[in-house]
C-alpha cells in the first residue's frame, strides 16, 4: 500500500489511523500493494468549491473521490473534518470511527463501488462494514 494523507485544515494527525484502516482495505480487497492513494482533510469551505466544480451541488459534503486514470494510482479522497465531526455527534459514535468510515467509502468508490441503486448500495455499504468490524470500529 502507498498512502499519501495530506491535511490541509491544520487539524489532529489522522495519519495512523487511516493508515491502519486502509491497510486492511487494501488487504480485503486485494488492491495490488504498488497502488497510491491521496486522502486530503480539507477545510468545510474547499469541499463545497469542490463539490460545487466538479459535481455542480454548491453544498459541503463530507466525502469526495476522485479516481485517477493512472494505472499506479487509486486516486484522491477528499475528508472535511468538522464534517466528520458534527455526523460523528449526530450518529452517536466517535470521530475516529466516522474518519474510517469516511475513508473506506472513498476508497470503496476510487475501486468503483457506487451506492446508485439499492443492490449496488447493499453491496458497497456491506464491504464497509466488513471492513471496519476488521479493525475493531463498528457501527
Amino acid at each position: 500500500m502507498n498512502l499519501n494523507v495530506i491535511n490541509q485544515c491544520n487539524e489532529e494527525n489522522y495519519e495512523p489511523l487511516m493508515r491502519k484502516v486502509l491497510k486492511k482495505a487494501y488487504a480485503m480487497m486485494h488492491v495490488k500493494k504498488k497502488k497510491v492513494i491521496n486522502i486530503i482533510f480539507v477545510t468545510n469551505e474547499t469541499i463545497r468549491e469542490l463539490n460545487r466544480t466538479y459535481r455542480s451541488i454548491n453544498n459541503t459534503t463530507d466525502v469526495l473521490t476522485f479516481e485517477s486514470p493512472i494505472s499506479e494510482e487509486l486516486g484522491d479522497i477528499f475528508i472535511a473534518p468538522h464534517v466528520a465531526m458534527e455526523q460523528a455527534r449526530a450518529y452517536g459514535h466517535s470521530l475516529k470511527r466516522e474518519l474510517a468510515f469516511l475513508a473506506v467509502h472513498g476508497f470503496l468508490h476510487a475501486l468503483g463501488y457506487d451506492h446508485d441503486t439499492k443492490e449496488k448500495e447493499h453491496i458497497m455499504f456491506s464491504l464497509q462494514d466488513q471492513i471496519l468490524n476488521k479493525v475493531r470500529l463498528p457501527r
